[in-house]
C-alpha cells in the first residue's frame, strides 16, 4: 500500500510539468476464470446439471488519467469497477452471489503515434478491493464478505480521432488478480464440500470500448 501511494504522488508531481494529458472512460466485458469461486457455486448452488463454464462474463467500467513523459512513453492511473452476479432457485428459494471489485492501477505505456491515431502497449499493477454479497435461500439475510488483494495487467489499446480532441478508444487487457479470501467479520466464505476457503483469484481477458479526450 505504501509503495502504491508513493508511486501515485510521483505521478501527480510529474504531471504538473507535462504538456499532454488524456482522460478515458470505457465500458467492457471481462471473461474471468475464477476456479475456487466456480467450484463453490457448482458444488453448493442448485445448478441442475448446468455448471458454470471455466470463463464467465463480468461487466467492467473504467476511467483513466494519463500523461506523456516523452513522445513514446506515457504513465496512467486507472480506476475500474467490475460487477458479476450468479443466481439460481429451487424449492428452497433463491441462491444468489454477487461480487464487486474496485481496482486502482498504475500503468506505463509505450506509445506509437500518427496523424489522428495512436497505439499504446504496456502494463501495470494495483490494489484490489473485493466485496461479495451472499443471499441465503428462504431468508432476507445478505452476508457481505470483503477482502483486499493485488493484481497485474498487460494491455494494448488504440485511439482514433473522432473530432476535436475526442478519440474513439478500444482496448484489450490480460489480467491476473490475487484477490484473496474474502471474510465477513472473522469468518471466511467457505466451501463445505471441498472443505476449503473460497478465494476470488482470477485470470481474465477483457475487451472494452470507450472515449478518450486528449489535451
Amino acid at each position: 500500500m505504501k509503495s502504491f501511494l508513493i508511486c501515485l504522488f510521483i505521478l501527480v508531481g510529474l504531471s504538473a510539468s507535462q504538456a499532454q494529458y488524456s482522460l478515458r472512460a470505457s465500458m467492457g466485458i471481462d471473461l474471468a476464470n475464477t476456479p475456487s469461486l466456480n467450484d463453490y457455486i457448482n458444488q453448493t448452488f442448485p445448478v441442475d446439471g448446468n455448471p458454470l463454464n471455466d470463463f464467465n462474463a463480468a461487466v467492467n467500467f473504467s476511467g483513466e488519467f494519463s500523461y506523456s513523459i516523452t513522445n513514446t512513453f506515457q504513465v496512467g492511473l486507472e480506476l475500474s469497477y467490475l460487477i458479476n452476479s450468479f443466481n439460481y432457485s429451487n424449492d428452497l428459494g433463491k441462491f444468489e452471489l454477487d461480487y464487486y471489485i474496485i481496482a486502482p492501477s498504475l500503468l506505463g505505456y509505450y506509445v506509437l503515434s500518427g496523424s489522428g491515431y495512436n497505439f499504446k502497449f504496456g502494463g501495470g499493477f494495483g490494489i484490489r478491493f473485493v466485496s461479495v454479497d451472499l443471499y441465503s435461500p428462504g431468508t432476507t439475510i445478505i452476508t457481505n464478505y470483503s477482502g483486499t488483494g493485488y493484481g497485474l495487467i498487460l494491455r494494448t489499446e488504440g485511439n482514433t480521432l473522432l473530432g476535436g480532441n475526442f478519440y474513439a478508444n478500444i482496448g484489450v487487457d490480460l489480467k491476473y488478480d490475487i484477490n484473496g479470501n474474502p471474510k465477513s467479520d472473522s469468518s471466511n466464505l467457505y466451501n463445505n464440500i471441498s472443505r476449503e476457503n473460497v478465494n476470488l483469484n482470477s485470470l481474465s481477458i477483457g475487451l472494452r470500448l470507450g472515449v478518450s479526450y486528449i489535451f
